[in-house]
């Protein structure tokens, strides 16, 4: 994990938003998020944050002095660790850190992935998440989250030595996918969908891309690097995840079948019935409000 000492690069524009939305005052400011902050809105930010009246689940996080959120580290535009310095630089640390700001707290990252995201918060281990976690109605059950800040769509990226142009041509492969990710149900739902597959046996609720062998099989990894070394390796015929991920890896030689599917709704991730989730989602509507997470998503190349 890396601890980060806050820093006043909030922005005026956000700060301003977001004071303005809490206090329910009226107004907004056509800064972007490439502004740096003033003095005077780093100072109204810390002010507002300490003469506010927070839950006791909030409370916790101003007295201990540390935000602690889960992010995942090779990620490019969303959050990617430099292996030289420690830091973490992307969309979704920007929105941490810019949190931790408001609160008046510094902020520890600590890398996790789809499959450990959720238990670490579960443990208490991390007081949120900013993993482009997926919303959807069965996580929903088990934890809150704020309004989405960005909106994905899943592919597939393929070599193109093995000739496949689109989703037909994925029948009889295999797929290499990230545990505890959704988009091996995607996938075949969006094969379903296009007729490549006839879904006799499909339920959603109870797929399992370990046990699904019916047109298409699936490979399980702990991260994206691991993915695209197997697809490289022909251990695996596609890599389906969300586009802006696949973006990364899409070297020479590759490309992505002819499809876009499932949108993915990212969302900070945070307990169920936690005061704490009320605040990151009047934070998170406050900045997209203001246009401060468009200039970030801008900032980070992921428009």
């Amino acid at each position: 994990m890396k601890k980060i000492s806050r820093r006043s690069f909030v922005k005026a524009a956000g700060s301003a938003a977001v004071l303005s939305m809490l206090a329910a005052c009226g107004g907004s400011s056509s800064s972007t998020a490439a502004s740096t902050a003033s003095t005077a809105a780093s100072t109204a930010g810390a002010s507002s944050a300490a003469a506010a009246s927070f839950g006791p689940d909030t409370q916790a996080i101003v007295d201990r002095g540390v935000l602690k959120v889960g992010v995942k580290n090779a990620v490019q535009g969303f959050s990617f660790q430099d292996t030289l310095t420690g830091e973490y630089k992307g969309l979704e640390d920007s929105l941490a850190e810019m949190i931790a700001e408001y609160l008046g707290v510094d902020v520890e990252f600590t890398t996790v992935t789809a499959a450990t995201r959720g238990e670490l918060l579960d443990s208490g281990d991390i007081d949120a998440v900013l993993a482009t976690f997926t919303i959807t109605e069965e996580r929903k059950k088990s934890w809150d989250f704020t309004t989405p800040y960005y909106t994905d769509y899943v592919s597939v990226l393929v070599e193109d030595s093995n000739g496949i142009k689109d989703l037909a041509g994925l029948k009889d492969k295999v797929v290499g996918v990230s545990s505890g990710s959704t988009s091996a149900r995607a996938l075949v739902k969006a094969m379903i969908d296009a007729g490549v597959l006839d879904g006799a046996n499909f339920d959603a609720d109870t797929f399992n891309a370990d046990t699904w062998k019916e047109g298409i099989s699936f490979r399980q990894y702990d991260d994206y690097p691991a993915i695209s070394t197997a697809l490289s390796a022909n251990e695996i015929q596609g890599f389906c995840v969300d586009k802006s991920i696949l973006a990364i890896y899409k070297t020479d030689g590759r490309s992505y079948v002819d499809a876009e599917f499932s949108p993915q709704e990212y969302g900070i991730a945070t307990k169920k019935g936690s005061d704490f989730s009320t605040l990151c989602d009047e934070l998170v509507q406050g900045w997209l409000a203001d246009g401060t997470v468009e200039s970030l998503i801008k900032e980070n190349g992921l428009s």
